[in-house]
């Protein structure tokens, strides 16, 4: 019965916010302001699904310039998860298909996401031109996967180096967020389903990786990622355990 009731208002919901939202973006299309309220508006999601998330910024973290967001991408958990730490400013990059989504897509455009099309090498390396042009061009932030795809519990998955050319070229910083466990977390018909902890970590300085290889900045962030995803899961752990969340 609860799985039933949540479905139907997540359904509804949904449905709501994207055709609200593409009206609302038709006063001002693609401005990439648009992506941070409708994140945050999905989020607000997690309260139906009976979970708690608990957001983590570094001091200043809403006074940070041109950078690059690179994420784990674990579910579409990730959408009442994650879309609650996006920054203004900042716009997502998506894989092409996005846009046949029902209400979904056409928001998504709309709101001035990026999408791609992964299966096409040469437009998708233009894309890293793409994205240095429109650093040069206006304040704005991309917030992008590594991964490439859902690890669905298979732990953080190798990075692919796009984002990290991206930076290089526009000579702007990395910023990991992590995202703790959701793989099996969420049980539709539980009332509660604990805490998630999304935390956005320092920014990664790229010109210490200037006279070495993308690989290798690539690898850092990485490392960087992997040690907190495991500090969050143990965390999440011990809170739940102990009732403190």
């Amino acid at each position: 019965m609860l799985l039933i009731l949540r479905t139907i208002i997540v359904v509804i919901y949904s449905i709501l916010v994207c055709v609200f939202g593409c009206i609302w973006c038709l006063f001002s299309p693609r401005n990439p302001r648009h992506v941070a309220t409708f994140g945050h508006l999905f989020g607000k999601l997690s309260t139906v699904f009976g979970v708690k998330v608990e957001l983590r910024r570094p001091p200043g973290a809403d006074k940070y310039g041109n950078a690059i967001y690179i994420a784990n991408h674990q579910n579409n958990y990730d959408m009442i998860t994650a879309a609650k730490i996006v920054q203004p400013t900042t716009v997502t990059v998506g894989k092409k298909t996005l846009l046949w989504v029902p209400f979904f897509g056409l928001l998504y455009w709309l709101a001035g996401n990026l999408l791609i099309d992964r299966d096409n090498r040469s437009k998708a390396h233009g894309t890293i031109g793409e994205l240095v042009d429109q650093f040069n061009k206006k304040r704005i932030s991309f917030w992008m996967f590594p991964e490439g795809t859902r690890s669905r519990g298979r732990g953080l998955l190798p990075f692919k180096t796009g984002a990290f050319h991206a930076a290089v070229a526009a000579g702007v910083p990395i910023i990991p967020i992590v995202v703790s466990n959701t793989h099996g977390k969420i049980n539709l018909n539980r009332l509660k389903n604990g805490l998630v902890i999304v935390e956005m970590l320092e920014p990664v300085d790229i010109k210490q990786f200037e006279a070495t290889s993308v690989r290798k900045l690539a690898t850092h962030c990485r490392e960087l990622m992997a040690a907190k995803l495991e500090e969050l899961n143990a965390e999440v752990e011990e809170r739940e355990k102990n009732g403190k969340i």
